[in-house]
């Protein structure tokens, strides 16, 4: 019990000092009561409904500011605007005005949205859901009556996308504000500085911003005599090419090199036709990506897209023409007669524009000599053949001539005539010997004739896949230089 005592005497004495201590500070500190009484005073007659003016004929002064902390999103598909926007709005309520001395020198107090006069400002080119997608903050109302109300907000706003110069292209995109019912004699909009505060923006890794310009306008409406007035804002952004260039431009273009190697591979290796048909379905999947992420709209075409529709049509020629040399590179006599205008063209004109030669076979005038000079060795291949079985039976080279002249055989004696039998044997022979020689270098003739067609066809298609690979390559250096370099600029 005694060591009880000492412990209560020391609370009580606790108790006592702390008494002491609130009972010391100042008046000052009583800000709970004051403010409750200033509140209580300024909301014992006001009204909600009743516009805060001192002379009901003048307007309603209003300085309207916005704040951009970031560009969430650009949608093209659907044409929308994305962004967090802090609005700032102030004006002077008449009704909400006090002495500081009376309430114990307050000068500022907040206030519910709801519980005062705001004004009706929304933005008109609103594609939200709800309209209005701003969080209702307090508003700072001051002793003279000055209220600043900073509302902030993710706006989904309405956005023309021009996609003339996608992906090098400029967006400009719009938010106007302005009240939905107070015309321009009861609410007058005040722009609180032509730009727009830009000092916290978060930058966009899609989108770099050029700038948020400011606009006040008074607008005469159909339905209405009044004017109203809105502020609009103008947001200037440009889209950075260094995705579209790694992730299109470039696969693009190797891809329509790849087309011009096409040119310069065998037809005999038969992937000659694949190899087109590969590269142009590889064109559709990139120009299928790049339609989903462009609007459907049929106001303007974009320049990737010309470039990809330059660059398919030259692809999809380049299967037509494959399609032809490969026709040419396997004609034969049998099937197919070279007409004189195609071997002018293929044969003469061409080779000597495009500076090819036809190795081992003709030169620029020797093909009519050459069949001659042909036919002059195989003449005299016959001759040769037919001496040489001369020599070998021994039998006279003229003997043939001797009888086909005398018409008959001169018989000396009766002891010649096994002889004379004998050589009418070997006449046969010979005889039969050279026929079959004869079809043999008629048959080589003709072999080498169908050789020399299919010849001309074959060059006549290497012709083509030459003069093709050229005509291609300048029309793709052409479009990839008029396409790409006409932007406004290709580095962002």
């Amino acid at each position: 019990m005694e060591e009880t005592k000492p412990s209560s005497r020391r609370r009580l004495r606790s108790h006592w000092l702390l008494i002491l201590v609130f009972s010391c500070l100042p008046n000052d500190s009583n800000q709970g009561f004051y403010e409750r009484k200033l509140i209580n005073d300024l909301m014992r007659d006001y009204n909600l409904l009743e516009r805060p003016v001192a002379n009901e004929s003048e307007p309603l002064l209003l300085s309207f500011g916005l704040t951009l902390q970031q560009l969430i999103d650009v949608d093209e598909k659907n044409q929308l605007l994305i962004a967090n926007v802090w609005l700032t709005l102030e004006w002077v309520d008449v009704n909400l005005r006090w002495n500081p001395v009376d309430y114990n020198n307050i000068k500022d107090i907040r206030l519910a949205p709801n519980k005062i006069w705001r004004p009706d400002v929304l933005m008109y080119n609103s594609a939200d859901e709800q309209i209005d997608s701003t969080y209702k903050t307090n508003v700072v109302v001051r002793h003279n009556g000055s209220c600043n109300y900073i509302p902030p907000g993710i706006f989904k706003s309405t956005c023309k996308i021009d996609i003339t110069w996608f992906p090098f292209d400029d967006q400009k995109c719009v938010m106007k504000f302005g009240s939905w019912t107070y015309d321009g004699g009861a609410l007058d909009l005040r722009l609180a500085s032509s730009e727009g505060d830009l000092s916290n923006y978060i930058s966009n890794g899609e989108w770099d911003m050029i700038g948020v310009r400011g606009k006040r306008n008074v607008i005469y409406y159909a339905c209405c005599p009044e004017p109203y007035v809105d502020i609009t804002f103008l947001i200037h952004i440009r889209r950075r090419t260094l995705y579209y260039g790694f992730n299109l431009i470039i696969p693009c273009v190797l891809i329509s090199s790849m087309a011009l190697l096409g040119f310069t591979l065998p037809p005999d290796s038969g992937e000659k036709l694949t190899l087109g048909v590969t590269i142009l379905l590889s064109l559709m999947v990139f120009l299928l990506q790049l339609a989903e992420t462009m609007p459907p709209t049929s106001d303007a075409v974009s320049i990737i897209g010309t470039y990809f529709a330059c660059i398919m049509i030259m692809v999809a020629f380049s299967v037509v023409m494959t399609v032809v040399v490969l026709n040419y590179h396997h004609r034969s006599q049998d099937t197919h007669e070279m007409p004189d205008y195609i071997k002018a063209l293929f044969l003469v004109w061409l080779p000597k524009i495009l500076r090819m030669r036809r190795y081992g076979k003709y030169e620029e005038e020797g093909k009519k000599s050459h069949i001659s000079n042909r036919m002059k060795e195989l003449e005299l291949n016959e001759r040769c053949s037919r001496s040489l079985l001369a020599n070998v039976l021994d039998i006279d080279d003229d003997f043939r001539r001797q009888n086909s002249t005398s018409g008959y055989l001169h018989v000396s004696s009766n002891e010649d005539t096994p002889t004379v039998h004998s050589c009418i044997g070997a006449q046969r022979e010979l005889n039969l010997i050279l026929k079959e020689l004869r079809f043999i270098t008629n048959r080589m003739k003709e072999d080498d004739e169908a050789n020399d067609i299919i010849a001309e066809w074959k060059f006549a298609a290497m012709v083509v896949d030459r003069m093709c690979l050229i005509l291609f390559s300048v029309f793709t250096i052409i479009s990839t230089c008029v396409c790409l370099l006409q932007a406004p600029h290709l580095v962002a």
